[in-house]
């Protein structure tokens, strides 16, 4: 099965010197700006949405690049978000879900509610990756199935055929924690249809046993980003500290959380704020490994 995005050949381009912006000149500017962004090497940003709260979703969603809807680590159900969609459907922050696993009927809730990118958490392996990529694009190019969510309202505007336009603007991103991901990275990074490669920074961490400032976990993460790169895709991190002062922070694009565009600060009240990550992501500085004596 071969995917035509055009996410892909432009990255593939990139790598090879070729200018992004030139070869996508042909095409006009995706309405997923986060996936636009990354073609145009950007780093990109989320605040994460982690309960049932519109009016917080709709302030925060216009400061952010994207949003982390939170499904792994949250009682957050696809009404809550489809409700938080539907209220302020062009805030700015494009909907992403982070699902607990790759089922068909995950992916199928998420892109009808009009989600324009999913993340899987914890691949090990191609069969996950394949998965997630399976479910999330139209035929001819994958399976998702033709429903009747509120996706085609919401991006099928302005003269926008949505049906023929939202393979090219769906961004699937893979998540690697544990060192059996890193062990299989490039076969995972090389499933057609597969975006974005992140690494999870604390379970890889936790799943290691190495912590975040030691060399032997700089080594797990170097393997993730070369594998990532050498099979044309988007490299990015949980942890956004790793955006600046880290060996890979060059070529680190894709980030859960970090700073907003305008300078707007997430509420706090005593304590993480209702949009705050799982804990761990956020809470590890990240650092150059330490030098061997």
């Amino acid at each position: 099965m071969r995917f035509s995005s055009t996410f892909s050949l432009v990255v593939s381009a990139a790598l090879l010197g070729i200018p992004a912006l030139a070869q996508s000149a042909a095409h006009p500017p995706l309405y997923n700006t986060v996936k636009q962004k990354l073609l145009e090497g950007k780093q990109v940003f989320s605040f994460t949405q982690s309960k049932f709260d519109i009016a917080g979703y709709c302030e925060a969603a216009k400061h952010f690049d994207y949003t982390w809807f939170e499904m792994q680590h949250s009682t957050l159900e696809f009404k809550d978000i489809e409700a938080m969609i539907a209220a302020c459907p062009h805030a700015g922050a494009i909907p992403m879900i982070r699902l607990p696993d790759a089922q068909e009927w995950h992916i199928q809730h998420a892109t009808d509610i009009g989600v324009l990118g999913v993340i899987v958490p914890t691949v090990d392996d191609v069969d996950r990756a394949r998965e997630a990529a399976k479910w999330a694009r139209y035929p001819p190019v994958a399976r998702r199935s033709s429903g009747q969510g509120q996706a085609r309202s919401i991006w099928g505007i302005n003269g926008i055929d949505y049906a023929h336009t939202i393979n090219d603007n769906m961004l699937v991103v893979i998540m690697i924690e544990t060192p059996t991901g890193v062990a299989n990275a490039y076969d995972i990074a090389s499933v057609p249809g597969v975006d974005v490669v992140i690494i999870g920074n604390n379970d890889l961490s936790v799943f290691s046993g190495f912590p975040q400032t030691d060399d032997r976990y700089q080594m797990l993460m170097n393997k993730v980003h070369d594998d990532t790169l050498r099979a044309g895709k988007i490299f990015g991190q949980a942890n956004a500290n790793y955006a600046k002062g880290n060996p890979l922070s060059k070529d680190s694009k894709f980030f859960q959380n970090g700073p907003s565009f305008d300078g707007w600060k997430l509420p706090s009240g005593g304590g993480r704020s209702a949009s705050a990550p799982p804990p761990g992501e956020e809470d590890t500085p990240a650092k150059a490994p330490p030098k061997k004596k």
